[in-house]
């Protein structure tokens, strides 16, 4: 089945989409991005992903070429022409196409990108046996709040993972907190609670990891977000949230084992939460 995209209002088979070589986006990464799952037609936390897209728009000036509801519609009809049942929907903003100088003479139309792809899910070996990670120092930018497609140092990171043999890569800062992963946040079960590093200019506040905590919350977990570190007494587990994941257990980071080296009791239970949610929204 060819998939269809949508650039700059058409809708068009993805192999005759295109944007121009001097679009920002492509000569200098000018541009905003967001990544939302459906479930057989049941968007997962749409409108704040829509959020989220409207406001790292607003932190680098670029103005939305559409209204969140409008946006909205544009991506359920994105959806409709593709019908993947477990769909990972793709929207990229760009500040559109300009002669290649670093502020254009005039402010350009954004270009906007949406694309339908299955959704990658982990196997059924990870679910059972958990993921394993690398950590590694942050040389990031200091704005990993705002959803850029600047991921250079992302893609560097999931590649020393790889060349490691792992699956992730998890970023320390200058104390050794965890601050998330390249394409993931991360938690751990420190002294049976929940602990994440706040979100804050250091890290992207995932959707998912806010609708786990918050299932975590109204479950009786306690949920603490500060910083935090692998070295700590007390942390039996660690879980990375997305988009894609979920909540999967990381079992095992630079070699050495995480608790028992086993997908923990919480992660189980958080895993069981989020599915379960996603399962009895009608409108999500």
């Amino acid at each position: 089945m060819s998939h269809i995209a949508y650039v700059n209002g058409e809708f068009l088979p993805l192999e005759q989409a295109r944007v121009s070589i001097e679009d920002r986006g492509f000569q200098f990464a000018d541009g905003v991005y967001e990544v939302v799952a459906c479930y057989g037609g049941h968007f997962l936390a749409l409108t704040a992903h829509l959020e989220r897209l409207a406001r790292s728009c607003a932190e680098i000036g670029l103005t939305m070429p559409l209204s969140v509801d409008e946006l909205s519609s544009i991506v359920r009809q994105t959806y409709e022409k593709n019908r993947v049942d477990d769909a990972m929907i793709y929207m990229q903003i760009t500040r559109g196409v300009a002669p290649r100088v670093h502020v254009p003479a005039h402010e350009p139309s954004p270009t906007l990108v949406i694309t339908v792809r299955a959704l990658p899910e982990p196997s059924d070996e990870k679910i059972l046996y958990g993921a394993t990670g690398v950590t590694l120092d942050d040389f990031r930018w200091k704005r990993c709040d705002i959803k850029s497609i600047a991921l250079l140092a992302s893609v560097m990171g999931k590649q020393q993972a790889v060349q490691a043999g792992a699956d992730e890569a998890f970023w320390l800062d200058a104390d050794g907190h965890v601050l998330e992963g390249s394409s993931t946040n991360i938690m751990a079960v420190i002294d049976d609670t929940l602990t994440t590093h706040p979100s804050d200019q250091r890290i992207l506040g995932g959707i998912t990891r806010d609708i786990v905590l918050k299932l975590a919350a109204e479950d009786g977990i306690s949920v603490d977000e500060r910083p935090w570190s692998l070295e700590e007494s007390g942390l039996s587990e660690c879980i990375m949230t997305s988009t894609t994941n979920a909540a999967l257990a990381v079992v095992r980071m630079d070699g050495k084992p995480i608790g028992d080296g086993k997908p923990g009791p919480m992660e189980a239970r958080l895993r069981k939460l989020f599915l379960d949610y996603v399962e009895h929204q009608e409108t999500i």
